[in-house]
């Protein structure tokens, strides 16, 4: 029996490595990881590249609720804070 998922702190940081899925799978997975976040809480996403056509959908899909902070945008090393407001 799965247990459901806790939220134990309105400012948790959730990592998202993307480099290990499928890229048929990889912005649906995004997107539900995002749908699964709270208000104030953050998915640290990792990548090998930086994701400009993800992020236009990002913004088109959650426009302002979602703010997208580079932390790391290196060739081969991109890393992304995505908090929900």
């Amino acid at each position: 029996m799965s247990q459901p998922h806790l939220h134990l702190s309105a400012t948790a940081l959730y990592p998202f490595d993307a480099r290990g899925i499928a890229k048929r799978f990889r912005h649906a997975a995004i997107f539900g990881a995002l749908d699964a976040l709270q208000s104030g809480e953050t998915m640290q996403f990792v990548n090998d590249h930086d994701p400009l056509p993800l992020l236009d959908q990002l913004r088109n899909r959650y426009g302002d609720r979602v703010d997208i902070q580079y932390r790391q945008r290196e060739p081969g090393a991109i890393v992304i804070d995505f908090v929900v407001r």
